[in-house]
């Protein structure tokens, strides 16, 4: 079992050394896992502690090991397959808890024990039925214990920001006189404002004993939506350890969203003068992997990781971005992990971005041109939420957007059979005359559809992304599909919406067929005119 003497409070980092660095204490797997929607199981949770320690966390809470054999299954596997980042088993104040918690991190490299205990008037009468002395006595029992196990101990004063401020600086005296190297001050309820979380903080720190001698932590949670400015605030009081979860999942309204921390701290260095040591390019894939687990969307306008954040519509802000990109952006895509700023063409956009975006598909025009191309996109952008590449691409050619071929699909069946494989049966329609069926076996229907589609059209396609969504709500709800693959070392992009999402995906699918036989037929028709020019 891990010795009390065996971890410092950061290895080979003295507080006093590490006074312009903010601890990065992530909780998605604890209090983010256990918000409803977000349940994950062994798998799944291991899988994000080793992006997590990828990403640069200082500690990872892994669970409360006490709360079910597979929480502390999955503490005990995570503890034992990280290297670099301590990992934290949550526990009440009490000893079956501290000896639980202290066996799942047995075999850890790195280990923080986490204590917690409500401190505040209304807890400590309806949930707790203690007097303060009774809660001073048992937060220093419950640490001297835990210390038997681990060097690493932290305290947290649960509903910390409605207890008395002078309750606060007895109890954070008594924990870190009892070893804990960890005080933490959480928002339990997401009551507090900015100026409030600062001037506690910068209380504390003047008056707890020994204040140098422990990290002070801040946990905030968004229910009046302001944690991540909670959390910044408690930064500028003193607090060096930050506890966040990825995409700000939690209780109720969530916790601070680590992402929106670590870039707060980033983009205004000049003002915090901290740092922190997330790997912030992993911050979009780490982000999008809690989205794949757990089966929960990032909300489009998410701050620094959502598909809006580094997409501009408005034809004022499009102009400004391509004159300079610090116009509208405070950082860049790529400090996030996002390949590139997007500018989505919609009714709000303007000529200069269609102008750039046709040119980049392939088809420069002139003024007069641009200006006939530019009246029709504006016509089908108030009809359609979503203008597509294929979209400009039939615009450009002087053709109707809503009827783009030469294929069309007239009959689609599709069946799913047991171990997993299915089968489809597709029949298409050439605009020169020609009907065509094809059937194929896949690994699902969405495999078995695009290969279908593949032997029907003769056109060769390697799937890179697949993505469907709903676009609204109910039993019928439309399913947005979204696809990407890969011809003739090009990525080529097909969407269709339907309530039928396997549908949807044979729409897409054939909108990228139609693409790529319409490139190849118009390469074909300027290849004469080329060798005539050249003679």
């Amino acid at each position: 079992m891990t010795s009390a003497t065996a971890q410092p409070n950061d290895p080979g980092e003295s507080t006093e050394s590490a006074e312009d660095r903010v601890r990065i204490f992530d909780t998605t797997l604890r209090d983010g896992e256990q918000a409803p929607g977000f349940s994950m199981d062994r798998r799944a949770k291991l899988c994000m502690a080793q992006a997590l320690e990828s990403l640069g966390v200082d500690v990872l809470e892994a669970g409360f090991p006490q709360a079910s054999p597979d929480d502390f299954a999955a503490v005990e596997e995570i503890a034992q397959t990280l290297r670099n980042t301590t990992v934290c088993a949550l526990a009440r104040c009490q000893t079956g808890d501290i000896d639980t918690a202290a066996r799942a991190l047995e075999r850890a490299h790195r280990s923080r024990i986490h204590l917690f205990l409500s401190t505040s008037p209304l807890h400590r009468e309806h949930k707790l039925g203690m007097s303060k002395q009774q809660v001073l006595d048992t937060a220093v029992a419950s640490i001297l214990h835990a210390r038997k196990y681990c060097a690493d101990v932290e305290f947290s004063a649960e509903d910390a920001l409605r207890t008395e401020p002078e309750f606060l600086v007895e109890v954070f005296s008594a924990a870190i006189a009892a070893g804990a190297t960890t005080v933490n001050v959480p928002d339990t309820v997401g009551y507090t404002t900015p100026a409030e979380i600062y001037e506690l903080f910068t209380y504390l720190r003047q008056h707890v004993r020994d204040a140098h001698k422990a990290v002070f932590s801040s946990h905030c949670h968004d229910d009046l939506g302001m944690a991540v400015a909670n959390s910044l605030a408690a930064v500028s009081g003193g607090a060096r350890q930050v506890e966040c979860t990825i995409n700000g999942i939690g209780e109720r309204a969530g916790n601070a969203a680590l992402e929106e921390i670590v870039m707060a701290l980033k983009v205004r260095a000049p003002r915090f003068g901290l740092r922190t040591n997330i790997d912030t390019h992993k911050l979009y894939p780490t982000s999008r992997l809690l989205s794949q687990v757990t089966g929960q969307l990032v909300q489009r306008n998410k701050a620094v990781v959502g598909d809006n954040a580094f997409a501009h519509e408005s034809g004022i802000h499009q102009h400004g971005m391509l004159k300079h990109r610090g116009t509208y952006e405070i950082m860049r895509p790529e400090d996030v992990g996002i390949a590139e700023t997007t500018l989505v063409l919609g009714k709000h956009s303007g000529r200069h971005a269609l102008r750039q975006r046709l040119e980049a598909l392939g088809h420069p025009l002139d003024d007069a041109a641009l200006d006939s191309v530019f009246k029709r996109f504006k016509a089908l952008a108030d009809r359609k939420r979503d203008i597509r590449d294929e979209d400009l691409e039939a615009l450009a050619l002087n053709q109707d957007p809503d009827a783009t071929g030469p294929w069309h699909l007239t009959q689609l069946n599709t069946s799913s059979h047991l171990g997993g494989s299915a089968s489809a049966n597709v029949k298409l329609r050439h605009e020169d005359g020609r009907e065509v069926g094809e059937a194929a076996i896949g690994d699902g229907p969405v495999d078995a559809v695009l290969r279908a589609i593949e032997r029907a059209t003769g056109t060769d396609m390697l799937l890179t992304r697949f993505q469907v969504r709903a676009i609204s709500e109910g039993g019928d709800a439309q399913g947005h599909a979204q696809l990407v693959a890969r011809h003739a070392q090009r990525d080529w992009h097909g969407s269709s919406v339907s309530t039928d999402i396997i549908e949807a995906t044979a729409h897409a699918a054939l909108a990228i067929v139609n693409r790529i036989e319409r490139q190849i037929r118009d390469s074909r028709a300027d290849a004469p005119a080329l060798q005539g020019a050249t003679a």
